[in-house]
């Protein structure tokens, strides 16, 4: 018996259309029919590159995040200031929401739902590590406020899928000026205030 060789061009269809179906729909409404013939595939050609339905989102999930962090630390580098590194991620991680659409949708769904397994989301986690470094080393310094990084990511990277979401809505229009506003704000959200910059 021949083993079938996997096509790396349907396992990728498989996963655009993963993509674009549970942004449209929602992860439980998106069934393995569905993203077998938005990819014009049979449905058992999925089996073949993924376990069932948690595994294909788990792949998707770290290869966006892979992507993701990928632009987020494009150029990055790890001895500039604290404020200037911080600057230059967090205007990359703008630059990806505002970019690469679906994408920054899923990662926000992924954030508040369920549909990761944690296995998943922790190995998601690793791909923030320049960015944790980075708070870590400012929190050493004193120039970072000595909590959470979880309530750093919070009060700094999480509203932007909300101010990204309004500018793809038509409900604010987004430029330069807004976007450094919100740099500033995200900036003194979390900097030790009386602390040279």
């Amino acid at each position: 018996m021949a083993i079938r060789q996997k096509c790396d061009k349907k396992r990728t269809s498989l996963l655009n259309a993963t993509l674009h179906l549970v942004n449209n729909n929602g992860f439980h409404d998106t069934p393995m029919s569905k993203i077998a013939k938005m990819a014009e595939v049979s449905p058992a050609t999925i089996y073949i590159y993924f376990e069932n339905k948690q595994d294909l989102i788990n792949q998707l999930y770290l290869e966006v995040k892979a992507a993701f962090s990928k632009h987020a630390f494009l150029n990055f580098n790890e001895n500039l200031p604290v404020k200037k590194g911080f600057k230059n991620i967090w205007y990359q991680i703008a630059d990806f929401k505002l970019t690469y659409i679906e994408e920054a949708n899923f990662l926000s769904q992924c954030d508040n739902t369920p549909m990761v397994d944690e296995a998943s989301r922790l190995e998601g986690l690793k791909h923030l590590q320049p960015l944790l470094s980075l708070w870590e080393r400012g929190q050493k310094e004193g120039s970072i406020k000595n909590v959470s990084p979880y309530i750093l990511y919070a009060f700094t990277i999480y509203p932007l899928a909300f101010l990204t979401q309004t500018k793809h809505k038509k409900e604010c229009k987004f430029n330069k000026i807004k976007l450094d506003n919100a740099f500033q704000i995200a900036w003194d959200s979390i900097k030790v205030y009386n602390k040279k910059e």
